[in-house]
């Protein structure tokens, strides 16, 4: 089962790389990695998709919390969180595309940031099987030239906040 989990982590080089060794040497793969700071400047959010059964992504946030420099983890799969992810997509508009690409991204809310037809750039957040299913509407009107994905991130829906003191 896909698992995304929310890592605060202490804002010191090498700390990614201990939990990037901490996956290679179990042979866990990572499937998407996002780090971006918190309010506080001392600790980093590294949001991570991976694979494994409840047993195995117990295991591995587990062993994380053995991370000196991993401050607290959730397994943001396991409640009722939102997730988003975010889409640039660069396409070369076929001769009788241009019209539909734009009514595409007016209907799913995408926007253009760059309108030449040979490097059409459009960008698109939502959840994952969105941004699938509008990559597959665009390639039939245009030449994929370029997909850059962010990976998922998530937040708990509600009251709860993943923090360094929870």
């Amino acid at each position: 089962m896909r698992h995304i989990i929310s890592i605060l982590l202490q804002n010191e080089a090498g700390a990614l790389a201990r939990v990037a060794s901490l996956f290679a040497t179990r042979g866990y793969n990572i499937e998407s990695l996002s780090v971006a700071p918190t309010d506080d400047p001392q600790v980093s959010r590294l949001t991570l998709v991976t694979i494994g059964s409840d047993q195995i992504i117990g295991q591995i946030n587990k062993q994380l919390l053995k991370l000196v420099d991993v401050v607290n983890t959730v397994d943001m799969t396991l409640g009722d969180h939102i997730e988003r992810e975010l889409l640039l997509l660069k396409l070369r508009i076929h001769d009788d595309g241009l019209e539909r690409i734009r009514e595409l991204a007016k209907q799913e809310g995408a926007r253009v940031l760059d309108d030449a037809e040979q490097s059409y750039t459009l960008e698109l957040t939502g959840a994952a099987s969105r941004l699938d299913t509008f990559i597959n509407r665009a390639a039939s009107h245009a030449d994929i030239l370029a997909v850059v994905r962010s990976g998922p991130l998530a937040v708990a829906r509600g009251v709860p906040v993943l923090a360094a003191t929870s």
